[in-house]
């Protein structure tokens, strides 16, 4: 702050011309400021008195005090309206002045000359009349300015600036002015007068550009000029003229002054800069309690909760004492903290005394609602027979924000007895809690009360009207009804509008809103911004994005997080992951909830390489994972088999705290299951201090897809007995326990007990795992009953799961067709051609297996070869079929040659297809095999179900090299040791595979 001290202020002028102006609130000010100075002060060069409404054509107001209604022109002899007048006086004087100031203008009527004692007499009456009135006695006040001009007594400074501050109370800064333009002389009481008038207004802009005026007429700035000048600098964010006031105050001598050390800290604090408004406070020898309550202020509002209760102790220690303010702005530093720092706030303001006002027991009230403590609340509300609608709103706060919608009516009831009146904000608080919980009746219920209370059409009202009608109503048209109603809406109420229609799936309706707000002169924010994005998450709403993409470029909006955020998510949503990751990586500012979103979309996507290499980019913007991002993390690497890569992400959930979140833990017992190892998924589930459903369903689905059926049935009953009921998700993995395992009567007990014990209505995956249990067993029949009955179409997935169980029982009629059915659902799904042409090759008929695949590549349809993962070291590699692109690609295609050989040459007899030595389960094993230890447990998963022969492959290796391969495909998981695998071979491959495989152990 030194420095600005050594600045020069000729350069003060062309500063101050510099800042915006406003067309509203700027009149040409510098015409009327600088005026003409008279009797014996110095006149400023080139500075004339304006003329009379000079450049005010286009102002608003008119000049009071030329309106004959209020004024007496003494001359007219026109004794009632003067009897009038002089009454009206009567009414707010004493009667002595009452007396003298008729006495006097009785002498001036009738020409009498005045001497000095009578006229200074005159002046001291006036002056009490003025100094005693307020918007009560306004007309009271005014009549006196007639008789000033009268009696020649308008150069009086004292009386000319208490008059200029009645006019500036009860009619505002632009009447004020009028005033202020006919003022023979002025001092910096007068300029101060209108720049704090001005100031108070909010008229920021002319109160700089008058202040410019001050400087040009030569008038020299006290600390109360300054304090209005540095208020309007905050407000318009002008922080480089700010600066400039600042030299200009060290220069003055002004720099310890309290009252412009106060404004100072405040100053700075709005502009954002809260290390200079400290430097200011530092520099201060002692202070006092204002400085220190601005200061305390300054840090709340940089969002410093800590670093203000630390100002609050040394304001102790250095024994000045805090006041009801200090506390009340501590007491919202509070809500942000945890609890107890607020009750200890409470009780160190009864240690010290201080009386609890209606605003600190609104504070206090506020503070504990915020905090969910209701009692404590309710017990400080009543503690003082003084109450408003501010407190009671805020009492009704606490309630919405814990959804007590039964305390609310209480409170509002309450209300109704004391005789307060609800406002604005009692209003929207109640509405927003009904939107909330979906409460139509009581919302309504609070429309009724606000129209008849006169307050439907005020803005904030009617926004949350329009957001509870929304979310509430089935019928868009009750909102947009509320929406027509409000006088004049505001961005809110348009993106309420907006985002309504959006949720109810009218997505082009809520763009065309989007634009009739722009054309009303309405300008969207970032929240309006987020809402468009959301509503463009289909792919049909594409096109519609890219537009929006382009206004928030072309709106140099893209800066703001909230919006990056939003369309990086948008473009995840509709599968372009690519594009969102390129909008990624040119977001300037990037923070946890920018990569949370996009990890997660990317897993929704099946992208769980991308997943994990977004870790690495974190890092590098040093951002801390937390417990979303780390659930999505440990679930790409389940869906990848990267058991070291998650084990790693296991410890950093340790050592971070993170351990502790089920959902974190829930993602780490769901990693180890699908990773095979069965003995870490349990530790993992028994570190969960309290197990909830979906910790439950991770590990039934854990134990049924590792083949441990019977386990899985007896977590079922254990997790009953804990007190928690299984939901849809349960009963999936349960009866796909039941067709992994054959248990086909108990399997339809439990589907039959979904609906009569459980009130669970089986869903599309239910009955799919139920034809899947049938079919398995070979009662095909029935489980084509059980499709032909559904409550609901079948879909392309149950026709295939019983196209699967027909293929496994040589069933070709019905396997035809539910190929037929199939493929007029879905054409393009490449599974029904497949299995079909694999079941005619197996009965024999290779004519018919020809034909279907010829018909399949003159449709278009290619088959999906899938992707195998498998993790070496930190890294993820990924195989594709055929394909011939990793560096290493010659030496595991030669080991695969030479492992096919060595077990045929041993006698095993293998299905060699035409390009089999590629596919994508053989590379990632015998990729394993040269680059992990000896003995060392092989892990691959893969995204669809492996095919036969690479199974027959890998489970005849495992016996033949003496390896162990855990392989998870989209079905299960297949543990392959000693030439056997965990998945029941008479149960996962067709009868005439079963031939092959007793022959192949056998020999």
């Amino acid at each position: 702050m030194a420095k600005r001290s050594h600045m020069v202020l000729e350069s003060w002028p062309p500063l101050m011309a510099n800042v915006a102006t406003s067309n509203n609130d700027r009149t040409n000010s510098s015409d009327r400021g600088n005026s003409k100075a008279q009797g014996g002060r110095a006149q400023h060069d080139g500075v004339q008195m304006p003329q009379l409404n000079k450049n005010r054509e286009n102002s608003n107001a008119s000049p009071i005090y030329f309106n004959r209604n209020l004024s007496i022109r003494l001359n007219d002899h026109n004794y009632l309206l003067w009897r009038q007048q002089t009454e009206s006086i009567n009414k707010m004087c004493k009667v002595k002045d009452h007396q003298l100031l008729r006495t006097l203008l009785k002498l001036k009527v009738n020409n009498t000359l005045f001497n000095k004692n009578e006229t200074q007499c005159f002046e001291e009456t006036c002056l009490r009349i003025v100094s005693s009135c307020n918007s009560q006695s306004l007309e009271q006040g005014l009549c006196v300015h007639t008789p000033l001009i009268k009696l020649g007594l308008q150069g009086n400074m004292l009386l000319s600036n208490n008059l200029l501050s009645l006019y500036a109370k009860c009619f505002g800064p632009q009447q004020a002015h009028y005033l202020f333009d006919e003022m023979p002389y002025r001092d910096v009481v007068t300029w101060t007068g209108l720049l704090s008038a001005y100031s108070r207004a909010d008229k920021h802009c002319m109160t700089l550009e008058l202040f410019d005026s001050m400087i040009a007429s030569g008038e020299t700035p006290n600390e109360f000029t300054f304090s209005s000048v540095l208020r309007s600098c905050s407000a318009l964010g002008e922080f480089y003229l700010g600066t400039h006031i600042h030299n200009y105050i060290v220069k003055l001598g002004l720099e310890t002054n309290t009252v412009l050390l106060t404004s100072l800290i405040d100053f700075y604090a709005k502009c954002g800069y809260t290390e200079e408004a400290h430097n200011v406070f530092r520099n201060m020898d002692k202070g006092n309690t204002i400085t220190w309550t601005t200061m305390i202020s300054s840090l709340l509002q940089a969002q410093n909760w800590s670093l203000a209760l630390k100002h609050y102790i040394d304001m102790i220690n250095a024994q000045i004492p805090p006041n009801e303010f200090t506390f009340v702005k501590l007491l919202e530093a509070s809500c942000y903290l945890e609890s107890h720092y607020g009750k200890l706030l409470h009780a160190h303001l009864i240690t010290r005394g201080i009386t609890l006002s209606l605003m600190l027991k609104t504070a206090l009230v506020n503070m504990y609602s915020s905090s969910k403590r209701m009692k404590d609340a309710i017990k400080v509300l009543h503690l003082t027979p003084e109450y408003d609608v501010v407190l009671w709103t805020s009492v009704i706060s606490g309630y919405t924000n814990d959804l007590k919608i039964k305390e609310v009516v209480s409170a509002m009831q309450e209300m109704e007895i004391l005789g307060i009146k609800p406002n604005s904000f009692t209003y929207t608080n109640i509405l927003k809690a009904c939107a909330t919980v979906l409460l139509f009746e009581l919302g309504k219920q609070i429309h009724s009360l606000a129209f008849r209370t006169g307050l439907e059409a005020n803005v904030s009202v009617g926004n949350a009207l329009v957001e509870m009608y929304m979310k509430c109503s089935n019928f868009v048209e009750d909102g947009f009804r509320v929406f027509r109603g409000i006088t004049s809406p505001n961005v809110i109420s348009w993106t309420s509008l907006i985002a309504g229609f959006a949720d109810h799936g009218f997505e082009r309706d809520s763009f065309q809103f989007f634009l009739q707000m722009q054309a009303m002169g309405v300008e969207p924010n970032s929240y309006t911004l987020v809402v468009l994005l959301r509503a463009c998450s289909t792919d049909k709403s594409i096109s519609r994005m890219l537009k929006l993409h382009g206004y928030i470029l072309k709106a140099k909006a893209f800066s703001d997080v909230m919006v990056g955020n939003a369309l990086v998510d948008t473009y995840a949503s509709v599968g372009m992951v690519n594009d969102s990751w390129k909008v990624t990586k040119r977001l300037k500012h990037r923070d946890i909830i920018t990569y949370t979103n996009l990890v997660a979309r990317m897993n929704k996507l099946g992208n769980h390489q991308m997943v994990l290499n977004v870790i690495k980019h974190m890092k590098d913007d040093e951002i801390e994972m937390d417990g979303f991002s780390l659930s999505s993390f440990l679930s790409a690497s389940a869906a990848l088999a990267a058991v070291k890569i998650g084990k790693q992400l296991h410890c950093y959930s340790i050592k971070s705290g993170f351990s502790s979140w089920t959902s974190v833990s829930n993602s780490l017992v769901d990693l180890y299951w699908k990773c095979g190892y069965a003995e870490d998924g349990y530790r993992a589930f028994r570190e969960i201090s309290d197990p909830d459903v979906i910790s439950w369903n991770g590990l039934i689905s854990g134990l049924a897809s590792n083949g441990y059926i019977n386990s899985a049935l007896s977590a079922l009953e254990d997790m009953r007995l804990a007190g928690l009921k299984p939901d849809s998700i349960t009963f999936l993995s349960i009866l796909f326990a039941c067709s992994r395992g054959g248990l086909v009567d108990l399997g339809l007990d439990y589907f039959h007990s979904m609906r009569n014990k459980h009130g669970i209505t089986p869903e599309l995956g239910h009955y799919a795992c139920l034809v899947d249990l049938l079919g398995r067993a070979g009662q095909l029949e029935d489980a084509l009953e059980v499709i032909d009955n559904m409550p609901f179409k079948p879909d392309p997935l149950i026709y295939k799961t019983l196209l699967g169980s027909c293929k496994l029982h040589g069933n070709l009629t019905l396997a035809e067709d539910m190929a037929r059915r199939g493929l007029e659902l879905d054409p393009s799904d490449p599974v029904f051609y497949t299995v079909l042409a694999n079941l005619y090759d197996e009965l024999g008929r290779s004519n018919l297996g020809k034909k279907t695949r010829q018909l399949m590549e003159d449709r278009g349809v290619r088959k999906n070869p899938g992707q195998c993962c498998i993790e070496n070291g930190n890294k993820v590699h990924i195989f594709d079929a055929g394909d011939r692109s990793h560096p290493q690609m010659t030496d595991i295609h030669d080991k695969i040659l030479s492992l096919t050989k060595e077990l045929k040459r041993q006698g095993y007899t293998l299905q060699d297809t035409e390009g089999s030595s590629y596919h994508s389960e053989k590379l990632a094993v015998v990729f394993g095999l040269l680059n992990t230890p000896s003995k060392a447990t092989i892990h691959i998963s893969k995204d669809i179900r492996i095919c036969s022969e690479c199974h027959d492959f890998i489970m005849l290796l495992t016996r033949f090299i003496d390896r162990d391969v855990i392989f998870r495909d989209g079905n299960r998981i297949h543990a392959f040791k000693r030439g056997e695998c965990s998945c029941r071979a008479c149960y996962q491959h067709s009868f005439h595979e079963k031939k092959m495989y007793s022959a192949a152990l056998l020999g």
